[in-house]
């Protein structure tokens, strides 16, 4: 292998902040090759999702194996769902792959649109019993938890309870949350102080934290995607899942900082604007 080849299965964004379209731009820019399995069709843009046109669960399959029996598998992302049956019809093509998967469990866009129902929800659970990290934000986590998720001690609790269950490591991401002392809003200028963790939890109750100070930002459309598929770039080459986890959240952080401001809403961030990986980020 010269290059971490990495299967993307998720959703499309049509105004190519978050999605398939994240996904390639973060394996793209940190060295790998990005492949892609479409699970759906959105309209979007930085202000809202405008509709959905879900691919049939036998066309994700056959998109998948296309790539995985011509190219190869190093590593696999899972993002967007948007059905049960996919959910399943994808977890059936992954029992014949030995790979690393990172599942990025989507339910709700930056915008508030409600991207998986209950059922689908429900049928996480295989998809994460088969991943080796799962990355929820906080409501995710909340969700997939049955547990309030409001604080980072919520967080911590959850994700331990979620990794004990499924037998995956939980990175239960901290940019939903603010300090549990804060008794009300925070200003722009307090939020620049305020520090993001996000925690990793294995199943067998080590953690791992990172922080560093909040990006303060409208323009955050995408992290969530970009997160998740910088990580499996990193498993994909070889690299630990700590190391693949710092890398990629070091990808994410200067994308934040060097965002391009587009459009009136959550725009995306900057994917080609961030630091060069390979000299800045390899080691």
């Amino acid at each position: 292998m010269t290059i971490a080849r990495v299967l993307i299965v998720a959703g499309s964004d049509s105004g190519g902040g978050a999605g398939i379209q994240a996904d390639t731009k973060a394996v793209t820019m940190l060295g790998g090759h990005a492949m892609t399995a479409i699970t759906a069709l959105t309209a979007q843009n930085t202000v809202g999702v405008q509709g959905v046109l879900p691919v049939p669960p036998e066309f994700v399959v056959q998109q998948m194996r296309s790539c995985i029996d011509d190219i190869g598998v190093d590593a696999v992302k899972i993002g967007m769902i948007g059905a049960a049956p996919v959910a399943h019809a994808v977890a059936d093509v992954l029992e014949g792959i030995d790979a690393p998967v990172v599942f990025d469990p989507v339910m709700i866009a930056t915008s508030g649109a409600v991207l998986a129902d209950s059922s689908t929800i429900a049928a996480f659970g295989r998809l994460m019993r088969m991943a080796r990290v799962v990355t929820p934000n906080a409501p995710e986590l909340a969700a997939l938890s049955a547990m309030p998720v409001r604080s980072e001690g919520d967080a911590l609790a959850a994700a331990a309870r979620l990794a004990a269950s499924t037998g995956s490591a939980i990175l239960a991401k901290g940019g939903h949350l603010t300090p549990e002392d804060a008794e009300r809003p925070l200003s722009s200028a307090a939020r620049q102080t305020d520090l993001v963790a996000d925690r990793l939890v294995r199943p067998d109750g080590t953690e791992t934290v990172w922080a560093g100070p909040r990006i303060v930002t409208t323009h955050t459309h995408g992290t969530g995607c970009t997160l998740a598929s910088g990580i499996a770039e990193g498993l994909g080459r070889g690299l630990t899942l700590g190391d693949a986890i710092a890398r990629a959240r070091a990808f994410v952080r200067s994308a934040l900082e060097h965002a391009p401001c587009l459009g009136r809403g959550h725009g995306p961030i900057g994917h080609t604007l961030a630091r060069h990986p390979f000299d800045e980020l390899a080691g």
